[in-house]
């Protein structure tokens, strides 16, 4: 599992190790591991010209002793200072190993450049002289290297609300920040490289669910499991208008861990989804939990709708069944899975400003509805109204497409009438829905039926790795 802490607990567990230690010991650690991160990334360090971008805080100080360290490995190494307040030791350092003061001119010429302008307590946004340094960078195709995050972003909030960098490579010391799992800045990060500097930590506010997590989770059969303890789905779905989306939420479903699926829709529909999926049973019966939404159009039924909100199954509402969400009444086992043009939509916002402020507005969303809130996205963020965030960062760009998220509601639905909480199944969800599409694509565009098709390949991989691995 891969968590992210905010800049207080960071700062807070490296006073308390910076206090067991001698002096300097903790940037030195710091900067060793990013001396070999920056090797590693440019392949070659004898004769490679390497530019520091120096800004006065710790993140400076970083940058100049690895420079110092890549140096002595026979790199060029020039420090850029853009501030008054450098690291003078870390400077020391470097001119005795041989390298030397530049100016930005020499970004231009670089190999590689070191973003050491900020450090984590740094504001959104970069100041002239060092956004002038970057855009040369940019202009010349010289890749960027990042000092635990890229400068200007927001590091406890993942927005990006003015200039920042935009690097290849981002290395962090002790943890991963906030910004290096919610977009926007998450995009601007590039691959993210984690160096233990042996901190302790408190619990992380933000999470993501790796391969072993989401193992752990799936709700597996046993021996004496039948049709029905291994959960009955309620699929409620697709219209005239879109029968489509039946289908294919239906096909999501039945690849999840389910033992069976009712459909609850028109007679045309059902016959639609049977065509398909023979084994598929059509009307009203005893369900563990309901998926509701994908392709209702205007035949949804929000007083039927609502009345199930306030039963005992738990209840996703995609798309169309949004429309049947209000703020009354308390819904701890309801999940919903917007996109964030639908979550502007129940919270009365832009598009935009969720698109922007995607952790901000899913936590919002999630308070204000007592809800658990799956926003999908480039990296899918999922709120649940106690307080904690999942985020899910494999999901590749094919898998935006037409159909994507009936697939994904329809998995969810399965893994909530298998037994998961809306949190559990939401994140087990958008892990697998992630990885079919990435086996579906193998780089190239993809359906949203070749992602359903591929679900139980994600799952049983991920199933197997355990048995190997064990």
């Amino acid at each position: 599992m891969r968590r992210a802490h905010t800049v207080e607990q960071v700062r807070a567990a490296e006073a308390e190790l910076m206090a067991k230690l001698p002096d300097g010991t903790l940037m030195q650690r710091a900067a060793t591991g990013l001396a070999v991160a920056i090797s590693n990334f440019i392949g070659s360090t004898y004769g490679a010209r390497v530019v520091l971008l120096v800004g006065s805080g710790d993140n400076g100080g970083d940058a100049l002793y690895a420079g110092e360290k890549l140096a002595r490995r026979g790199a060029q190494v020039v420090a850029v200072l853009l501030s008054d307040k450098y690291h003078r030791e870390g400077l020391a350092a470097l001119t005795t190993a041989g390298g030397r003061v530049g100016t930005t001119d020499d970004v231009a010429t670089a190999d590689v450049v070191v973003d050491g302008i900020v450090g984590i307590g740094g504001r959104p946004g970069l100041r002239p002289d060092a956004l002038v340094a970057v855009q040369i960078a940019e202009e010349h195709h010289v890749p960027i290297v990042a000092v635990d995050m890229p400068s200007g972003v927001d590091v406890d909030s993942g927005e990006t609300p003015d200039e920042h960098v935009k690097a290849a490579l981002t290395v962090t010391f002790g943890t991963h920040k906030i910004c290096h799992l919610i977009d926007p800045a998450a995009a601007a990060c590039g691959p993210v490289h984690l160096v233990d500097i042996g901190l302790d930590l408190p619990p992380a506010p933000i999470e993501s669910l790796q391969s072993a997590d989401i193992r752990k989770l799936y709700p597996v059969p046993t021996g004496e499991s039948d049709k029905y303890s291994r959960g009955v789905l309620g699929l409620m779905a697709g219209s005239a208008q879109y029968p489509g989306a039946a289908v294919i939420a239906t096909s999501g479903a039945l690849a999840g861990p389910i033992g069976m699926l009712r459909y609850v829709g028109p007679d045309a529909v059902a016959e639609a989804v049977r065509a398909v999926h023979p084994e598929v049973v059509a009307g009203e019966g005893r369900v563990q939990a309901w998926a509701i939404g994908s392709g209702l159009g205007d035949e949804l039924d929000v007083a039927k709708v609502r009345e199930l909100l306030d039963g005992e199954e738990p209840v996703l509402l995609d798309a169309d069944g949004l429309k049947a969400l209000d703020d009354t009444g308390d819904h701890p086992r309801v999940l919903i899975t917007p996109h964030a043009g639908e979550l502007a939509r129940l919270l009365g916002v832009e598009r935009s400003q969720v698109e922007s402020e995607r952790l901000k507005h899913a936590r919002e969303a999630a308070e204000r509805f007592d809800v658990t809130v799956l926003l999908k996205g480039s990296t899918t963020v999922i709120a649940a109204p106690d307080g904690q965030v999942r985020v899910n960062t494999n999901a590749g760009a094919w898998l935006a497409t037409a159909g994507a998220g009936d697939v994904l509601a329809g998995l969810c639905g399965a893994l909530l009438a298998g037994g998961l909480t809306p949190l559990d199944a939401a994140s087990v969800g958008a892990y697998l829905h992630a990885a079919a599409a990435n086996l579906a694509s193998d780089g190239g565009p993809i359906t949203a039926m070749q992602v359903a098709a591929k679900v139980r390949e994600a799952s049983r991989q991920v199933l197997l790795e355990g048995e190997t691995t064990g």
